[in-house]
Formats: structure tokens, C-alpha cells, sequence
């Protein structure tokens, strides 16, 4: 029987603002990226999404990215590669502190937003998030999109690189993901969205934009919880893969 992980991004509120319902998603997921406060969280928010993440059963990831709390990590950032490392070591040290805390660990690692995009084809920020993801724990994953830089830098560096896809994302042709300055980039049909990852899970495909059809490795599904409906979208997600025989399990 197939499976395939079912991952979202978390505990992205900040203060007062909220953003997303992370309970709630918490009953479709099977991996939670839980932002470490540098593009969105604060301490109380993490150590409560780690709280719910553990007593929901879901599997805990750093959702690392730039520093930039002000464009929600959506903004490249020019660092050099100390920096960038030192920083992506931060972070993965505070989210630790707190989903210890909260009775478990860090068990992967996903970039974020303008960083995840980034690093696929950055070569010096590629190389940064390897290293530091090495240095503070070789034997966590990293999760990235498929053919990109960084999968290589992980696997280079002896890390396992674990490919993924996109519930909410449209696809450009060459398989990198549309950008969200595009009208069309997020995607909020359920049942098109649903029939697009049974396939990509059953057979390894996805359609892209245009029509065409990408083949497409993924060990891991993403449905971003800040995107309209991603209660709704999740469920009907996981509803339609377990209905096509695929179990949802963390890969991790």
C-alpha cells in the first residue's frame, strides 16, 4: 500500500495577530513546519503549536527562513553564508527548546517562503541551510522541492533530502512552482486540487499550469495553513487519498 506524507505550516501567528487554524489542521496532517520566529511566531505562539502538535500525534519540523518578520519571510535576503547559517542554527536551537519542552524534538527541517524558493538554484544559501542543518543535527532531514540545489547540497552534505509537492501551488512547466505574485499561483478548487495529489501519489505525476504533465518524486504533500479554506482543503486531501488506498503517515 502506498504512502505519502501529509505536512502544513504552523504556529505562524504573532502576538495578538493570528493567522491560520492549527488545531484544527492538526486533525488532517501528519507533519507540522512550525515557524521559529523569524518570519512569523514568538515563543508562546511556538510552545503552544508544539503543544498541540504533540497531543495531536503529528511529527514536529523547524520551519526556518529569513529574517524578516515585517514581509513574512516572502523577501530574499542578500546575507552572506555565516549569517545565514548562523541564523538558520538559531532558530532550529529555539524551536528545540520548546517542542522539548512540550514533551518531544525537532524531527526535520523545511525552509520558508523567499528562502525555500531561493535555495533552488542559490548555490551559497543552498549550501548555508546544509551546513547548519548538519551542524546542529546530521541526522534530520531536510524537506525541499524536488531537482533543487539544495536537495543536492543536503545529499551532498550526508543529509537525507526528502522531495515534496504542492496541494495549493500551481506549477509552472519546468516544475518550479508559480510565483505568488502571479494571479493563479494559489490554487483553492478542492476537488482539482485533491484528484492532482491522488495522482502525483499514485503515480507520480502532477499537472502543471499549462496543461502539461510533470513527473514528479514526493514523499511529502504540503497544504499551507494560511491559505483560504486549508481546513477544508486539508481535509479533502487526506479524504481522497485514503480513499485511492494511500495511507498518510509522517516521513519522518
Amino acid at each position: 500500500m502506498p504512502f505519502i506524507d501529509l505536512n502544513s505550516d504552523v504556529g505562524e501567528s504573532f502576538g495578538n495577530w493570528t493567522m491560520g487554524d492549527d488545531a484544527a489542521v492538526f486533525r488532517y496532517v501528519s507533519s507540522a513546519n512550525v515557524a521559529c520566529g523569524f518570519h512569523a511566531g514568538d515563543p508562546s505562539t511556538i510552545a503552544s503549536t508544539c503543544r498541540e502538535a504533540v497531543a495531536a500525534g503529528v511529527t514536529i519540523g523547524a520551519h526556518v527562513g529569513y529574517r524578516d518578520l515585517a514581509g513574512f519571510g516572502r523577501r530574499f535576503l542578500d546575507c552572506s553564508a555565516t549569517e545565514l547559517a548562523d541564523d538558520v542554527l538559531y532558530q532550529l536551537g529555539a524551536l528545540q527548546a520548546l517542542a522539548h519542552a512540550a514533551g518531544s524534538e525537532i524531527k526535520y527541517v523545511k525552509p520558508h517562503g523567499a528562502l525555500y524558493n531561493a535555495i533552488v538554484h542559490h548555490e551559497v544559501h543552498a549550501q548555508a541551510v546544509a551546513d547548519a542543518v548538519h551542524a546542529f543535527s546530521p541526522g534530520l532531514p531536510l524537506l525541499l522541492l524536488p531537482g533543487s540545489v539544495a536537495l543536492a547540497k543536503a545529499e551532498a552534505k550526508g543529509l537525507r533530502g526528502v522531495a515534496e509537492a504542492f496541494a495549493d501551488r500551481a506549477y509552472n512547466a519546468d516544475g518550479t512552482l508559480v510565483s505568488r505574485r502571479e494571479e493563479g499561483a494559489v490554487l483553492h478548487d478542492h476537488a482539482a486540487i485533491t484528484e492532482n495529489m491522488v495522482r502525483l501519489a499514485t503515480q507520480g505525476k502532477i499537472v502543471a499550469r499549462d496543461g502539461s504533465v510533470l513527473n514528479v518524486h514526493a514523499e511529502s504533500i504540503c497544504v499551507h495553513g494560511d491559505t483560504s479554506g486549508a481546513v477544508a482543503m486539508a481535509a479533502a486531501v487526506r479524504e481522497g487519498l485514503e480513499a485511492a488506498g494511500v495511507t498518510v503517515r509522517s516521513f519522518a
